[in-house]
């Protein structure tokens, strides 16, 4: 499929049959379908294999510190509320680094899209165990296999009253592309954590294994916190879909400096000399 984000000649620096480039098709497809212009995206993202799929894109990037894109974003976000804002990493740079701005973002609520490649390793760094590593994964330094429970950032953001929950997975296409798509248009703080191998470093993790240990949501109350966080917590089989769904306030919408105007900060010099004057009267030497 063509669309208006593809660029031409580009190398991308991914293993033959990794989920990354699924994952990065399926993005480009939504982005399409909810016929969002290129000028009016920024992609903000931080280090890792993941991490490199905003530069793949024909759009605003943002690329970030290990585990610090989050904090970029909402800046972004709230200079500019008219911007459409997708955050994309990975695992470990999303749930381990970034693992503090990830709790306070979810608590902001700003109008955010987050799309953690999950594969359950770290792929850039040559197979260490991530946050979301099984308990008993062995690789190159956990010689003796994960001591951990898997971080479970499902259950943590709905504790925090994440604003939109899904999980999905990279093999099913369709399936990824509405979720993504749904997450896109939500107004506030959206997760979408999906599944997606690394063939080179997790040997467990496969696309079969995906495959033969998750299944879809049905009759689910995606309005019930209790329920979403009930089936957050379920172990195998891994349930995917959309989990919990609330509107309230973004964090954006409750700033007074844009409660007459959703003009970008930067364009409105008369409200900037305001707010010059304001913080001059207010300062005690």
């Amino acid at each position: 499929m063509t669309t208006r984000f593809d660029l031409q000649n580009i190398d991308m620096a991914w293993c033959p049959g990794c989920g990354n480039y699924s994952i990065h098709n399926i993005v480009k497809a939504a982005l399409e379908e909810l016929n969002i212009d290129p000028k009016n995206l920024v992609m903000v993202s931080g280090i890792g294999q993941a991490a490199k799929a905003p530069q793949y894109l024909k759009c605003n990037y943002f690329n970030g510190l290990h585990g610090r894109s989050l904090p970029a974003a909402v800046g972004i976000k709230t200079s500019n509320p008219n911007l459409v804002v997708v955050v994309e990493s990975g695992d470990g740079c999303m749930y381990g680094e970034g693992g503090n701005h990830f709790i306070h973002a979810v608590r902001r609520n700003s109008d955010i899209t987050l799309l953690v490649h999950n594969n359950m390793v770290y792929g850039l760094t040559k197979g260490q165990a991530s946050p979301t590593s099984s308990k008993g994964f062995t690789t190159p330094v956990q010689v003796y296999g994960v001591l951990n429970e898997p971080f479970n950032p499902l259950a943590v953001a709905l504790s925090l009253r994440c604003s939109f929950v899904a999980r999905a997975f990279c093999g099913d296409v369709e399936e990824t592309k509405k979720i993504i798509k749904r997450a896109i248009l939500h107004k506030g703080f959206s997760l979408v954590d999906i599944f997606q191998p690394c063939v080179t470093f997790n040997k467990i993790n496969t696309y079969k294994w995906f495959k033969e240990n998750t299944y879809y949501l049905k009759d689910h109350n995606e309005r019930n916190l209790q329920e979403a966080f009930q089936r957050a917590l379920e172990a195998l089989p891994l349930p995917l879909g959309v989990f919990y769904v609330e509107e309230r306030p973004t964090f954006e919408s409750q700033q007074r400096i844009y409660k007459d105007s959703q003009e970008p900060l930067f364009k409105r010099k008369h409200d900037h000399e305001k707010i010059l004057n304001l913080i001059d009267s207010k300062r005690r030497w």
